[in-house]
C-alpha cells in the first residue's frame, strides 16, 4: 500500500505588479519591479516570507499591512522609501533589516508590529516620520545612527518596552509626545550637537543625569511647568541658556488679553525673566558644585531659576482668579437683576462676592 502524500500548504507566489492571491504564503519580488504598489500585499493573512530583489527603489502605502504571519524582513539598499503604513500590524514581524541607502520611513510605517525586538535606523535616514514605530510595545532597543535630524510626532509612543535611546549629535528636533507611555524608558542621552529639546505637557518628570554632558544643548522647552526635573539631569550642559514654557506663556497671554495689564508690570519686576512676543524665557542657573574623590574637581550643575517660575506661577494663578471670580460675579450679579420686578430696585444691592473656596474651585478647571 502506498503512503498518501502530504498536501503542500506552501502557496509560492511571484510578484509582478498584478494582484496577490490572498492564499500565498511566500513571494519573490520580481528582479523588474522596482515599486512594490500601494496596498499590494494587504491583508495576506498567510504570507510568511518576502523574498525582496537588488533593484527594488519603494515600499508603497500599505504594501504589507496587516500581515500578521510575516515574522522578518530585509530591506535592500536599494530601497530609498518605505511608504506609509506599509507594515502597519504585522504583529508577528519580530526582525525588520534596514540598510544603508534607506532615505525615507514613512509615518506609522512600522505602527502596532509588537513582536519587533529592535530597530537599527541606517545613517541614510535624515527623518523619521509621524507615529513610524507607535504601540511596538516590544521594542527594547532602538539605535539611532548620526545622520539623523528629526524625530517626528509620537514616533515611538506606547512603546512600553522601550528602557533606553541614546540620540545622535546630528539630531536637530524631537517632535511633541515622540516617547510618550514609553513606561520604562529610563535613559535618554544625548550626543554633542542637539541644540534643543521640546518635552510634551505629558511629561512629568524627567530623571536624574538624563541629559548630563549634552554640551552643545542650548534651550529645554517644557509644556508642563509642574515637571518634576530629577537632581543633575542637566548637569554640565554648559551651554544651556533657557527653558521655555508655552503652555505658561499661553495663559499669560490670555490674561493681558482679557485687560489684565497690570501682570506685565509685575512680570518686568522679576529679574533676567524675559517676556516678549507672547513667549515666556526664564534663564537657567548653573551653579559650580566641588566633587568629592574625583580627579575633575568639580561639575557644573544646571537648573531651571525654580524660584522665578514658582513666582511666575503664582502670580498667573491670582490673575486668573480675579479674572474668572469677575467674570463669575458679574454673571450672578445679572441674574438677580432679571429677577428683580421693581425696576426701581437697588442694583447694587445685588452684588455677589464669591467666598473664597468658590474661587478655588473655579481655578482647578482653569
Amino acid at each position: 500500500m502506498s503512503k498518501k502524500s502530504k498536501p503542500n500548504d506552501d502557496v509560492m507566489f511571484e510578484y509582478t505588479g498584478e494582484d496577490v492571491p490572498d492564499n500565498v504564503t511566500h513571494a519573490r519580488i520580481h528582479p523588474n519591479v522596482t515599486k512594490i504598489e500601494h496596498n499590494a500585499f494587504f491583508n495576506k493573512q498567510h504570507l510568511k516570507e518576502v523574498v525582496f530583489n537588488n533593484d527594488l527603489r519603494e515600499i508603497g502605502n500599505c504594501a504589507f499591512f496587516e500581515c500578521p504571519s510575516l515574522q522578518s524582513i530585509n530591506i535592500p539598499s536599494t530601497v530609498i522609501k518605505i511608504g506609509h503604513c506599509a507594515f502597519e500590524g504585522c504583529s508577528n514581524l519580530r526582525e525588520v533589516v534596514l540598510n544603508e541607502g534607506l532615505k525615507e520611513i514613512g509615518s506609522d510605517a512600522f505602527r502596532k508590529c509588537t513582536a519587533l525586538r529592535s530597530i537599527t535606523i541606517p545613517s541614510t535616514v535624515k527623518e523619521i516620520d509621524v507615529c513610524a514605530f507607535i504601540r511596538c510595545t516590544g521594542l527594547t532597543e532602538v539605535v539611532l545612527n548620526e545622520g539623523l535630524q528629526k524625530i517626528e510626532v509620537g514616533t515611538f509612543a506606547d512603546c512600553t518596552s522601550l528602557e533606553s535611546i541614546t540620540l545622535p549629535s546630528t539630531l536637530i528636533e524631537i517632535g511633541s509626545e515622540s516617547f510618550r507611555d514609553c513606561t520604562n524608558l529610563r535613559t535618554v542621552a544625548m550626543n554633542d550637537g542637539m541644540e534643543s529639546i521640546t518635552f510634551p505637557s505629558t511629561v512629568i518628570e524627567i530623571k536624574q543625569y538624563a541629559f548630563v554632558d549634552c554640551h552643545d544643548l542650548r534651550e529645554v522647552v517644557l509644556y508642563n511647568e509642574r515637571v518634576e526635573i530629577g537632581d543633575k539631569a542637566f548637569t554640565d550642559c554648559t551651554s544651556l541658556e533657557r527653558f521655555k514654557f508655552p503652555r505658561l506663556s499661553t495663559r499669560l497671554e490670555n490674561i493681558i488679553r482679557a485687560g489684565q495689564r497690570g501682570i506685565e508690570a509685575k512680570m518686568d519686576d522679576i529679574p533676567a525673566v524675559e517676556w516678549r512676543a507672547g513667549e515666556l524665557i526664564i534663564p537657567a542657573v548653573h551653579r559650580e558644585m566641588e566633587i568629592e574623590d574625583d580627579v575633575w574637581g568639580a561639575e557644573t550643575s544646571v537648573e531651571v531659576d525654580k524660584e522665578k517660575l514658582d513666582k511666575i506661577v503664582r502670580l498667573v494663578r491670582y490673575y486668573e482668579i480675579k479674572e474668572a471670580s469677575t467674570l463669575f460675579e458679574l454673571a450672578l450679579w445679572k441674574t438677580k437683576i432679571d429677577q428683580l420686578d421693581d425696576a426701581t430696585s437697588n442694583r447694587d444691592s445685588c452684588r455677589i462676592e464669591v467666598p473664597g473656596p468658590v474661587k478655588d474651585a473655579i481655578l482647578k478647571y482653569l
